[in-house]
């Protein structure tokens, strides 16, 4: 048994080193939809579930762009000989914000079709609350660019998640987790801005909530002090009465665990009406976006928030990728572009191995994610990974970027071992 397992995971890396060795994209078609074409029975999908219209869309669109060129580049390559891949790309946002719900139903749509043998997404850790059960009862791999929430791979609600099938892993994330993001945004709060005195703010949501108690946990550890730690509703536009009551507290930063799409822009933008419009502001990946650019306007300064991933630009095995992505777009990347090519890739190439083992014919969604469990080291474009025991990325990267005068700059990244 271990000499079937040893050999089939030396193919999966010689496979690896091939896939990812380079972006190598095109301006071909081969997205998302029906692209592409081939006989019937000889498409593959690679499903994807991600908020792509309203407030969530400056996530959402672009990395929805990254699982497309994975999937132009898989067929301009022929990974897998004889198949067409194609992206099937669904939107979880109603009302133009991440629903659960919504999510849910899409994955169950996914799983439907037979041609589907792996779900890129979701990118918001609450649309995985939902989705993580159905993926582990269908037996389908759902590999997520975005999610940060600990709680979804680690802990007792890991193992009631799968509560299904307990012994069968099939949700993976090639991001880090916010017990890592959290303390580095407050780490660069407290030792690198000389900021002392926060006012939290939450959306209530699992992103928001676990986000905002790491950064708070660690902001007083290093020293500082929460004055307070509050919560808005879900749908709240009005953000005055709350700072308010902050600017009674005279806090140097107000740090807001959430997205843009529960109120993070607006609640900058209103700051000044409070009397607080030059205090610092902190958030997560959850607000680095170009709609909380719009959202603050002029507010939009002074800002700082952490992504959960490398930023590629400083990745040597990326720039095929970059180049390859503003020519396919013609726009730079979003904070998790590379991350839904990454993942696509990694059920992608999971796929060819299968394919290539079986003579040809097409795998069961078991082989690709029995080829995930099994391959010690992912080459990509993020640089090299592995999945451990509990299906998170080894490369734990956090990159910090600062809102200057209406656009988002790069700072700085930390890299930390596998916890």
């Amino acid at each position: 048994m271990h000499g079937i397992i040893d050999a089939r995971r030396a193919s999966i890396a010689a496979l690896l080193a091939l896939t990812f060795a380079a972006a190598g994209c095109s301006n071909s078609s081969g997205g998302s939809g029906t692209t592409g074409g081939s006989a019937q029975g000889n498409i593959i999908k690679i499903g994807a579930d991600l908020a792509i219209s309203g407030a969530d869309a400056s996530d959402g669109i672009p990395t929805k762009h990254g699982v497309e060129l994975a999937v132009i580049d898989a067929n301009k390559r022929n990974l897998i000989p004889g198949y067409t891949l194609q992206a099937d790309i669904l939107d979880d946002a109603v009302n133009g914000v991440h629903d659960p719900n919504q999510g849910a139903k899409n994955v169950q749509a996914l799983a439907s079709d037979d041609a589907v043998l792996g779900i890129v997404g979701p990118f918001n850790s609450n649309v995985a609350n939902a989705e993580i059960p159905l993926t582990n009862s269908l037996g389908i791999a759902l590999i997520s660019p975005a999610n940060t929430n600990p709680d979804l791979t680690k802990g007792p609600k890991a193992l009631e998640y799968r509560r299904t099938n307990p012994a069968l892993l099939t949700y993976f994330r090639v991001c880090a987790t916010d017990d890592i993001q959290g303390p580095v945004g407050a780490d660069y709060a407290y030792k690198d801005r000389g900021l002392r005195k926060a006012y939290v703010i939450d959306d209530n949501e699992t992103y928001g909530r676990g986000v905002a108690d790491a950064w708070s946990a660690k902001f007083t550890s290093d020293g500082g002090a929460i004055l307070a730690h509050d919560h808005i509703t879900k749908g709240q536009q009005d953000f005055h009465a709350l700072l308010t009551r902050a600017a009674g507290l005279s806090p140097d930063v107000i740090f807001y665990g959430g997205t843009t799409s529960t109120g993070g822009g607006l609640i900058r933008k209103q700051m000044a009406d409070s009397g607080i419009g030059t205090v610092a502001y902190f958030g997560a990946d959850g607000i680095r976006n170009d709609q909380f650019l719009i959202d603050a306007g002029a507010a939009a300064d002074d800002v700082y928030a952490t992504v959960a991933s490398v930023n590629a630009a400083t990745i040597p095995q990326a720039k095929q990728f970059l180049a390859d992505y503003k020519a396919q777009f013609g726009q730079p990347v979003g904070s998790y572009s590379a991350a839904g090519y990454t993942a696509a890739m990694v059920i992608i190439q999971a796929i060819a191995v299968e394919v290539k083992a079986n003579g040809g014919k097409m795998p069961s969604r078991g082989d690709v994610l029995k080829n995930l469990r099994a391959t010690k080291l992912f080459d990509s474009i993020m640089g090299p990974f592995a999945f451990d025991a509990n299906g998170d990325t080894t490369n734990k990267i956090i990159s910090i970027y600062g809102a200057k005068k209406d656009v988002w700059v790069f700072l700085t990244q930390r890299k930390f071992g596998a916890k």
